[in-house]
């Protein structure tokens, strides 16, 4: 795997401050070309999970530590983001909620419970599945994947090494082959932000396709704090060539920027 191959930096501890900063910043600027070169992959995978969420069914996600904790992070992000429902796209770690922030021994090891964590939420053969494991190996992503494509659930997945067991299990895999970390095995850096990535283009690709965006805005966004009252209210001025004062009002009466955009 080469996500556990040798650092190309060695004698960390006896580096300057800068030296290690430039040493990560000089590994971190690989990562959007290698994504670049999987963006036919994504392609299909945001294809077929806007074709089943267009039908009604719902995008999971599964994976275990940093892989799990990304999951979780952009399936919180989708709500307030598209104003889309909280159960349209599901975040599930190895470990349960807790192990968002402590590590649970072993939970990525099970390779039966990630479809039972999967069969609590209901998934069904309408939804879609992404594993996230950088390795490419871990039980609990092969198994969740493996069982759910058996079910008749559309099943995806982002990984960074090649040929890995995950992506064999996935009908429509993603490999981000990013190569070795600047700490040997710390899958949390390079990784990461490559998975973080991926999940970013999958989201917001698919709910631009599903009509979740007008021209460049986030016309569905909860306004939920006074920055995106506000945005919202830019958006109308924008949009409507009014002043500040009546989009204000518009915002207040509808209640979301779309619904204010329709009623004009």
């Amino acid at each position: 795997m080469t996500t556990e191959s040798p650092s190309e930096y060695n004698n960390l501890e006896t580096l300057p401050t800068a030296a290690i900063l430039a040493g990560m910043n000089q590994l971190d600027r690989t990562v959007p070309e290698t994504v670049a070169k999987a963006l036919p992959q994504i392609e299909k995978l945001v294809e077929a999970t806007v074709a089943r969420l267009r039908a009604g069914g719902r995008l999971f996600y599964i994976g275990a530590g940093t892989s799990g904790r990304l999951g979780v992070v952009d399936a919180s992000e989708c709500p307030p983001t598209f104003g889309v429902p909280a159960e349209m796209v599901v975040g599930i770690m190895a470990g349960g909620d807790s192990a968002i922030r402590v590590a649970v021994e072993g939970a990525e090891d099970d390779a039966e419970q990630a479809w039972k964590d999967l069969q609590a939420n209901n998934i069904s053969a309408k939804d879609v599945l992404v594993g996230i494991a950088a390795s490419g190996r871990t039980p609990y992503v092969i198994g969740g994947l493996t069982q759910a494509r058996a079910a008749g659930v559309a099943t995806g997945c982002v990984v960074c090494n090649a040929g890995s067991a995950v992506a064999a299990a996935a009908e429509f895999p993603v490999e981000v082959v990013t190569g070795p970390e600047f700490i040997t095995g710390s899958t949390r850096l390079k990784a990461g932000s490559a998975q973080k990535m991926v999940l970013n283009m999958l989201t917001t690709a698919t709910f631009v396709r599903l009509g979740y965006v007008r021209g460049n805005k986030m016309v569905d966004m909860k306004l939920s704090n006074v920055k995106l009252v506000e945005r919202g209210e830019r958006m109308l001025m924008e949009e409507l060539g009014i002043g500040e004062a009546e989009a204000a009002e518009l915002l207040k009466q509808h209640g979301s920027v779309r619904a204010a955009l329709q009623a004009r």
